[in-house]
């Protein structure tokens, strides 16, 4: 269950760069002068692209609560430095030769 989460997350993220990629730039930050009213020149075209964008953020973030809670139930509440202690407290010494 946790490596499909995993793989639908990435794809997910990889889906919702490409969506958020081929929306109309509002600026010029990134734009470069370069038009893209022959890309997407119908409004329509926008708002779906804003929905499916709304859409895969929905999902990526359900998937990515949901990976947050399934590794949680599988970490143990020990903490590391008390694993140690107690390693080095049950292992005798050795009497060097």
């Amino acid at each position: 269950m946790e490596n499909f989460l995993i793989i639908l997350n990435v794809f997910l993220a990889v889906l919702l760069v490409l969506v958020i990629l081929l929306q109309k730039s509002e600026g010029g930050a990134l734009g470069l002068g370069a038009s893209q009213e022959h890309y997407m020149s119908s409004r329509s075209m926008g708002t779906a692209l804003t929905k499916l964008t709304a859409v895969l953020a929905t999902l990526f973030i359900i998937t990515s609560i949901s990976l947050t809670i399934i590794s949680n139930k599988q970490l143990s509440t020990q903490s590391i430095f008390e694993k140690i202690e107690q390693k080095q407290e049950s292992s005798e010494p050795t009497i060097p030769e």
